[in-house]
This record gives structure tokens, sequence and C-alpha cells, in this order.
């Protein structure tokens, strides 16, 4: 596992991002590990994971985008870090967008905000993590009428490698399949679990045998099979 991953993994813990213990997500399925992004709420934080987002997306997706888009809420803070790092580690200069929840009737209106998309450019999405698809099933459509655009990946933080809505791939990959452009996560829970498991993480132990238990049994119910 390369090191910026280790390090991202211990970081999304020592942020209060990554949480162990016993969670009732908004499916109704019980889970031994939550994460929430909205727990990056310092400038240092937020700097350092914009340059975690910036090299995955460099690494898995190479240079060749105008745009990152982040949807609403999450995305927002995602798409703007993830454009600022990139110039700061790459001298690249991209454009961020953010859809609105609700179209703006006054001012500039519409219903996206930060960089106008035309025709032609080429999009890189943003978001915390995927977990059925519906926001990217909500923006896909209007950053693709609002100009001629190419979406060339998605990238998330953490790829919770659960059944999506299909019930038998990740979620992350029913994007893919559904609207054909790649998906990929800075890492995987299987790298956190493997990273962590028994390993000091500021001073404890988070995953210990105990509670590796309890995610294989989860992954047992709700990993996705393909």
């Amino acid at each position: 596992m390369d090191q910026y991953k280790q390090e991202f993994i211990e970081f999304m813990v020592e942020s209060g991002v990554l949480k162990f213990g016993s969670f009732t997500l908004k499916s109704g399925r019980v889970s031994p590990f939550f994460m929430n992004a909205g727990a990056y709420v310092t400038g240092d934080q937020l700097h350092r994971l914009g340059c975690y987002y910036a090299r995955a997306i460099h690494e898995r997706f190479g240079d060749e985008f105008d745009v990152v888009f982040g949807p609403a809420y999450k995305g927002i803070p995602l798409a703007v870090v993830t454009a600022m790092a990139y110039h700061e580690l790459y001298g690249k200069e991209v454009r961020y967008c953010s859809n609105r929840k609700e179209a703006k009737d006054h001012g500039e209106g519409g219903n996206l905000l930060g960089a106008a998309l035309v025709d032609g450019d080429r999009v890189i999405m943003v978001e915390d993590v995927t977990t059925s698809g519906k926001s990217i099933d909500e923006t896909y459509p209007l950053i693709t009428a609002a100009a001629d655009v190419d979406v060339r990946g998605l990238m998330v933080s953490l790829n919770r490698m659960e059944v999506g809505r299909g019930g038998v791939k990740a979620a992350i990959d029913e994007v893919s399949e559904r609207y054909g452009f790649p998906t990929a996560a800075i890492v995987s829970m299987a790298e956190v679990t493997a990273w962590l498991h028994n390993r000091p993480c500021q001073g404890r132990v988070v995953i210990d045998d105990k509670m590796k238990a309890a995610i294989d049994a989860y992954y047992d119910t709700y990993g996705a099979r393909a």
C-alpha cells in the first residue's frame, strides 16, 4: 500500500472522520464503522484533505481535466480544496463547480455555483463516500444539461465495499456501470482494515481482534460480491 494511503487512513481516524463501534446507517444497516467527512473542520485538515484527493486523482485519472465538481453539500468544500491542492502540488489551474440544492432565481441565477461549465470541459467529480449513488443520479444530469462535458471520473474518500442498490456490486461500481465513467477511492475498507488491525493509531488500537471480527461479519452480510 502506498505511504500516502497509510497516512490518509490514520488522518481519517485522527480527525474523527472514521469511527468504529456500532452505528445505525440511513439504510437501517447496523455498521461497525462510520465515516463523516463533515468532521473535517480546521484549515489544516481541509488543506491536507485536498492534497490527498489531488494525489489520488493525479495517480488514478491523470491531469487531463478542467473542472472539479462536488455535489452539494459536502462535495462543495471537497471541490474547492481539491482545486486548490491541484494547483499547489502539480501547478495545474483547474476550476471548481458545484450544484445548488435549489435553483437561484436572482443574480446570476441557475442551479450551479462556482465556474460555469462550457462545451468540451473535462470534469472530475468528487464525493466523500458513495453509498447508493443517489447524489450522482441527481447531479450528473445537471452538469451534462449545462454543457457538453466529458466526465473523466469520480473520486471518493472511502470505498465502503458494500452492496449498492442492485444487491451484488459495490455502489461505486454501480455508478461506473450506470454512467460509463471510471470510479475510484483514495482507500478501500479492505485497506483500512488491513492497515489498522492491531496497529496503534493516536496511541490506541481502533481495530482489535473483536472489531475485526465485527467488520468481517458485516461484510459476510453486506459485502459486495463483484
